[in-house]
């Protein structure tokens, strides 16, 4: 039978990221593969425009050391490992893309919220990650946080 030797997961720190980890944990905690958990960030001229007068690099330190602060508070119930721990800078689909390459991933976890009409026209890194890399996904279905308590229970 196969079985996944390395899982990337990938979460954007929202409070519904826990969802993904809680599933993750369910299917996985008795399992012998290796976890990584990932975040990316989006580079700050792509949020706020290229012609910024101003240096950045505090701003950027500042929420690459939150998101690792995060990112280490949601790794705990996974047990992984600091060094399996991934703040980047980029495109998400991309950079979860090249991680999955880099690390020899054979199954990336992301949530998706199910959108429909011009949202999913426009795309979802869900999405986009789905269609550009060769292993397997799972796409985990957030449900607002009201029903997290039922999902819990």
């Amino acid at each position: 039978m196969f079985s996944y030797q390395h899982i990337l997961v990938g979460v954007d720190l929202s409070s519904q990221s826990q969802q993904i980890i809680a599933r993750v944990n369910l299917l996985f905690a008795k399992t012998a593969c290796r976890v990584s958990l990932c975040h990316i960030l989006e580079p700050i001229t792509l949020a706020y425009g290229t012609d910024i007068p101003i240096d950045l690099t505090e701003v950027r330190s500042q929420l690459q050391h939150n998101a690792m602060r995060a990112l280490e508070t949601l790794a705990e119930s996974l047990q992984i490992s600091d060094s399996q721990q991934l703040v980047l800078i980029g495109d998400p689909a991309h950079e979860m893309h090249h991680l999955a390459d880099e690390l020899a991933v054979d199954l990336i976890v992301v949530g998706t919220h199910g959108r429909h009409g011009l949202s999913l026209l426009f795309g979802s890194t869900s999405t986009r990650v789905l269609h550009g890399t060769g292993c397997d996904i799972l796409a985990v279905r957030i449900n607002p946080i009201d029903d997290m308590d039922q999902m819990t229970t």
